[in-house]
This record gives C-alpha cells, structure tokens and sequence, in this order.
C-alpha cells in the first residue's frame, strides 16, 4: 500500500493498481517532479539510488520541469544527456522549432 504522500503526486492514477516494480518509472518521475520532501524520502528508501538515477538519465519524454531536472541533477552529480534532456521536458514551447505550441502561426 502506498502512503498518502505517494499518493497524492499520483492523482490521476488509481493507486490501489500501482505496482511498485512494474509503475517504478512512473513513480520515481512524479515523485521527483512532484514530491514533498517526504515522499522524496520515501521513494529513496524504496528504490535504490541506481534505479532513481538511472530512470534521471532515461528520462520518460515530456513529463519533467526543467527546473526540477536541473535540480536533480545537481542534487546526484549526474548529467542528462542533451537530446534526452530537451524530450524529457514538459513545456509548452517547441524547443525544436522554437516556438509557442500555442501561438497562432
């Protein structure tokens, strides 16, 4: 069972159906993304610092804030490769084309 911290950075999820080994990519990435200081604990006593790691430097496209992955990154020593690093980015501008997904074109 997963405590309410963890929870509550899974909103739109069911989380009477997460599985902690089969959703471990989901949850390292809403937690870090999302996470109270005590869910970041949490989730560094349920995983190991590798499996965190390696899911910071395979990151799940769209779903990170570039703040909270330059974070990490510092906080681990670890560096993102940079074409990872731009698709891991949820943003509303096309890093790519350098534009607002949303301006009229």
């Amino acid at each position: 069972m997963l405590p309410q911290c963890i929870k509550s950075v899974l909103w739109s999820y069911d989380t009477d159906k997460i599985d902690l080994n089969k959703h471990r990519q989901l949850i390292i990435s809403q937690v870090l993304n999302f996470g109270t200081k005590e869910a970041t604990d949490w989730l560094f006593r349920k995983y190991s610092k590798k499996d965190i790691v390696s899911e910071l430097v395979n990151p799940r496209r769209g779903v990170w804030y570039p703040q909270i992955l330059n974070y990490w990154q510092k906080k681990l020593n670890i560096t993102i490769p940079s074409e990872k690093y731009k698709k891991a980015i949820k943003s509303l501008y096309d890093v790519n084309n350098n534009k607002n997904v949303l301006a009229d074109n």
